[in-house]
C-alpha cells in the first residue's frame, strides 16, 4: 500500500490474508510497530478483528510510543501533538506471518504508522528507512545489504546488580575460555538453535550461518542479502524470536552491546552494495573488476557521516563499552580490503558482490535505524562527490581514533550535522536526541558498584 493513499477506507482485508488467516485457524494476530530502541509494541486483538479494521481505521495508538524512552519514561519538550493524538496502523502484508512459539494458532504482522490526513509517521524508525530507500529510488537504484548480528547467551539473571554468567551447556558446565569458530562450543546449546532455524524458518525469516564469536557463550547468525527494508524486518523478527527461544530453555539471550565485563562486545555488520535496476550491475565495480568511483565515494560518505550517525548505531551509554581495545571493535572509519581492525571492511570479492561492510554499529541498535544510518552516510557521499583516504593495510587498531567515545558527544555531532537531518529528517533527529538525552541523564543517577568499591572508604 502506498504512502499516498494509506486508508483504504470502507473496504475489506485483501481475500488472500483472510484466506490465509482461516487455513492456519489464526485466533489471534499481534499488530507489532518498532519503537525508537526496536523494541515491539502494538496491539493484540482477535483474528475476526483484525479483519474488521482494515477499512474503520481500527487499529490506532498514540503518538508518544515514538517517544518513549527504553526505561518506559516520555521526555519533555519533545515534538509530538501536546494532545498525545491517535496515529493510525496500517498492516503490512507481507510481514505477516505465524508466530512459532504459541500454543494457540497466533500471527504476527509488522504496521507501519500514519496520522489522519495520510501522511506517514516520520519519527517512526521503519519510515525513516523508508525515506532513505526513497532517495535511492529516485536515483534508479536497488541498495543491497547483508547483516550479521552477534549475541551473548546468558544465565537467567533477576537482580541488575549481579553480573552476568555464561549459561550452563549439554555438557553440564559454562563456558570459561574464548572458543571462536568452535563447532562443539555451538553444539553446547544444539537444542535452543535447532529450534530457533525451525522458528525462523516458518516465519520466513532467512538466516544462513551460525558461528561461535570470540566470547564466552557468544555467538553470531548471518542473514543472506536482500532489500533493506525486509532485511530490517527479519532482523526485528529475529530479535525477538531468539529471546523467546532461549527463555523455552531457561536461558537469556541479549543483544547487549558490551554485557560483560572482560568479554568482546556485540556487533552488527551491514554488509552494503547498490545495483543499478535498469542494468542490473553493481555500481560499485567496474566491467574489469576495479573499484568504481560510486564505491569509492560511498565509502567516503561512511567515512564522513558514520561518526556522526553514531546515535544510530550505538545509541546507548553501554554501547561506547564495546569500542574499547584489544576486543575486535573499531576505533575509526578508515578502509581496508578484507582487514577487519577497520571500521570499513572490504571483503574480496568479484564485481558482483563488490560491497563493503560496515563494522561499526552494535546489536543494540535498531536495525532500520543502523541500515538507515549506513545507506544515508553513503548516499551523501556519492551525491557529495567525496572522496575516501587509502586503504589501509595491517593494523589500524593504533591508528587514531574518529569514533565518538561517549554518548553524550555522539549526539552533539548528530544534532548538529545538517547533512544528515536532511535525509534523515530535523523531527526524527530532534527526537531521537531527545530520547537519548533523558536515557542519558537516568543513567547519570545510577552509582555503580565500581564507584561503591573503589570511592566508598577510600577517598
Amino acid at each position: 500500500m502506498s504512502d499516498e493513499n494509506p486508508f483504504d477506507i470502507g473496504k475489506e482485508f485483501p481475500a488472500e490474508v483472510a484466506d490465509w488467516i482461516a487455513e492456519r485457524h489464526i485466533d489471534e494476530v499481534e499488530c507489532l510497530v518498532p519503537d525508537m530502541a526496536g523494541i515491539p509494541r502494538g496491539k493484540i486483538l482477535p483474528a475476526e478483528k483484525f479483519l474488521q479494521s482494515w477499512g474503520e481505521r481500527g487499529l490506532r495508538l498514540p503518538e508518544s510510543i515514538f517517544v518513549q524512552t527504553v526505561t518506559g519514561d516520555f521526555p519533555d519538550q519533545v515534538d509530538i501533538d501536546p494532545a498525545d493524538s491517535d496515529i493510525f496502523l496500517v498492516p503490512d502484508v507481507s510481514t505477516l506471518r505465524v508466530v512459532p512459539w504459541y500454543s494457540d494458532p497466533t500471527a504476527q504482522v509488522i504496521n507501519d504508522c500514519y496520522y489522519a490526513d495520510g501522511r506517514p509517521v516520520d519519527i517512526a524508525s521503519r519510515q525513516v528507512l523508508k525515506q532513505v530507500l526513497k532517495l535511492y529510488e529516485e536515483k534508479g537504484w536497488q541498495p543491497v545489504v547483508a547483516p550479521e548480528v552477534e549475541f551473548f547467551l546468558v544465565k537467567p539473571n533477576t537482580d541488575p546488580d549481579y553480573p552476568l554468567e555464561p549459561p550452563i551447556g549439554r555438557s553440564g558446565r559454562a563456558e570459561t575460555a574464548r572458543q571462536s569458530f568452535g563447532i562443539d562450543a555451538v553444539n553446547e546449546f544444539d537444542p535452543v538453535f535447532e529450534e530457533v532455524y525451525d522458528f525462523c524458518e516458518k516465519q520466513q525469516i532467512d538466516v544462513d550461518t551460525l558461528s561461535h564469536e570470540s566470547g564466552a557463550a557468544q555467538m553470531e547468525i548471518n542473514f543472506n542479502h536482500g532489500e533493506p527494508l525486509a532485511l530490517a524486518d527479519q532482523v526485528f523478527l529475529f530479535k525477538r524470536t531468539l529471546r523467546q527461544t532461549a527463555l523455552r530453555h531457561n536461558i537469556y539471550a541479549t543483544f547487549m552491546s558490551k554485557p560483560m565485563q572482560g568479554q568482546p562486545g556485540s556487533s552488527m555488520h551491514i554488509h552494503v552494495s547498490v545495483v543499478d535496476k535498469k542494468t542490473g550491475l553493481n555500481l560499485f565495480a567496474q566491467p574489469n573488476g576495479e573499484d568504481s568511483a560510486d564505491f569509492l565515494a560511498f565509502i567516503a560518505g561512511l567515512q564522513r557521516y558514520l561518526p556522526r550517525a553514531m546515535p544510530l548505531m550505538a545509541p546507548y551509554v553501554n554501547s561506547y563499552r564495546r569500542f574499547g581495545p584489544h576486543f575486535s571493535a573499531p576505533q575509526n572509519v578508515h578502509w581496508g580490503r578484507d582487514n577487519r581492525t577497520t571500521g570499513l571492511r572490504v571483503p574480496i570479492s568479484g564485481p558482483k558482490a563488490r560491497r563493503v561492510e560496515n563494522r561499526v554499529a552494535g546489536a543494540d541498535a535498531n536495525p532500520y535505524l543502523a541500515i538507515a544510518a549506513t545507506l544515508a552516510a553513503g548516499y551523501l557521499g556519492i551525491e557529495e562527490g567525496l572522496e575516501a583516504t587509502a586503504p589501509v593495510e595491517g593494523d589500524a587498531y593504533g591508528m587514531s581514533r574518529a569514533l565518538p567515545g561517549h554518548l553524550q558527544d555522539a549526539l552533539g555531532g548528530l544534532y548538529r550535522c545538517k547533512e544528515l537531518r536532511t535525509v534523515l529528517g530535523d523531527r526524527f533527529v530532534d527526537v531521537l536526541c531527545a530520547v537519548k538525552e533523558w536515557e542519558y541523564d537516568a543513567y547519570q543517577q545510577v552509582i555503580s558498584a565500581w564507584e561503591r568499591e573503589f570511592l566508598l572508604l577510600n577517598v
